[in-house]
């Protein structure tokens, strides 16, 4: 697997007597470390990194920096997870690189190649699924059957246009995960937030704009039941990147699926959030809500808090939150940020270990850290002396089956036939579109 690197103008070339590495963290590894090398898939991007020179192993067998030229990453297309980051060292002048994820790549046989799985089967966001004219046909449509709805307006003019966002995108053409973004406020300060990010203290902007509006239960329930009525495999989810935490919205949320759900029974309501509150999730949980996907960079508390920088609101009540929704018999993910040297690190699986076996959740979704590895290894403080060398997320994935059978690993919030399968397997049930009932399931919400 030979290096790559790039000119200033962004042209990459292949360095023929150099073979590829890889980074985890504070470690760089010669490519075969990762063995799981794949052609780059289709939708991946290559980003050149200024102020950044390659890394690789040189002629005489040894890791060592390229001088020409600067390093090359991919962020890979969404269903697939990096098991490797690009290996760089960095010069003086070396921006902060913006949220995205930085994927090693090497080139073999005419093409390139990244160290990543495909985690998720799904082709709902593959590159060759969205063809722009029917996406514009769809967006026009929308809009035309929905004229005063200013959630369908937000979803089709800056979701769709603005950043060609693959779940606005779906929606226009009338099928999978439609997006129902309603919180234009947060209750967390994430170190990475992908829709706020604050001049006083980022040296890089937000990756696009968050919501402005409240949406009215009326706006999100008009959509949401068009969209289950007609979509196959139909999910509807609160809880996006382009707003804050739907949880400061829980009433609207409440109101709404109340409504959804006198209207139809079809497909999955999906809620997207960092579970800050456990009453309030069990709320929604008993009035309907089917699935719940929480977002972890990391299952340590110090680790989560000092990254989220959460307010009102403790790593213990995230716990409790997912604790409570599988108990109400709701499907739970967690959203689990992904950064190799990081999340394989010995102390880092040994508490995601715990939380799977206190809380019962079924999934876990394998998603790439949109973030510069160096700026946020400086932010949380991490230390080199402090870690141990990292497991592998490829090993990470295969073990962390061992003791949990049952446990599930995807890159999407499932659709009702698959969650209904896993339930069916493990002889529970699971039905969309009811609300959950049981008494004694859960604590009393205080």
């Amino acid at each position: 697997m030979r290096l790559v690197w790039a000119d200033e103008s962004g042209r990459i070339y292949d360095e023929k007597r150099w073979q590829a590495a890889g980074r985890s963290a504070f470690w760089v590894f010669p490519w075969p470390t990762f063995g799981e090398w794949r052609p780059l898939p289709e939708g991946s991007v290559l980003f050149h990194l200024p102020g950044r020179r390659p890394v690789g192993v040189a002629p005489d067998g040894r890791l060592r920096t390229y001088s020409r030229g600067w390093a090359v990453a991919a962020f890979v297309a969404p269903a697939h997870t990096q098991l490797a980051l690009s290996a760089w060292e960095k010069t003086p002048e070396a921006p902060t690189l913006p949220l995205y994820a930085y994927t090693a790549v090497g080139w073999q046989d005419g093409r390139f190649w990244v160290p990543a799985l495909r985690v998720d089967p799904q082709p709902r966001q593959d590159a060759d699924r969205f063809h722009p004219p029917a996406i514009e046909r769809g967006k026009r449509a929308l809009l035309k059957r929905f004229p005063h709805n200013r959630l369908v307006a937000h979803l089709m003019h800056n979701c769709v246009d603005r950043y060609c966002c693959p779940a606005a995108r779906n929606l226009a053409l009338g099928r999978w995960e439609c997006p129902l973004p309603v919180s234009p406020a947060c209750n967390a300060a994430c170190i990475g937030c992908i829709s706020l990010q604050e001049a006083h203290e980022s040296p890089i902007p937000s990756s696009q704009e968050r919501l402005t509006f409240l949406p009215t239960p009326e706006e999100i329930a008009e959509l949401a039941v068009y969209h289950l009525e007609r979509a196959p495999d139909p999910i509807v989810s609160f809880g996006q990147g382009c707003e804050g935490e739907p949880l400061l919205a829980w009433k609207n949320i409440l109101e709404a699926v109340t409504l959804i759900r006198k209207k139809t029974s079809r497909g999955v309501i999906n809620l997207n959030t960092n579970g800050a509150w456990p009453a309030i999730v069990e709320k929604l949980a008993r009035a309907g809500v089917d699935s719940f996907r929480i977002s972890l960079n990391s299952a340590q508390p110090p680790w989560y808090e000092r990254y989220y920088r959460p307010r009102n609101y403790t790593f213990a009540s995230v716990k409790e939150s997912i604790r409570r929704a599988v108990a109400l018999g709701k499907w739970v993910s967690i959203n689990y940020f992904t950064l190799p040297g990081f999340t394989d690190q010995p102390a880092e699986y040994r508490a995601l270990q715990t939380l799977i076996a206190e809380t019962g959740l079924h999934m876990i979704q394998w998603r790439n850290f949109n973030i510069d590895p160096d700026w946020y290894i400086e932010r949380m403080g991490f230390s080199e002396a402090e870690f141990e060398p990292p497991l592998g997320i490829r090993f990470l994935m295969k073990d962390l089956r061992k003791p949990f059978p049952h446990l599930r690993y995807g890159y999407f919030n499932p659709p009702a036939r698959y969650i209904a399968r896993v339930f069916a397997e493990g002889e529970a049930r699971f039905s969309p579109g009811r609300t959950a009932q049981e008494p004694g399931a859960v604590p009393d919400a205080h």
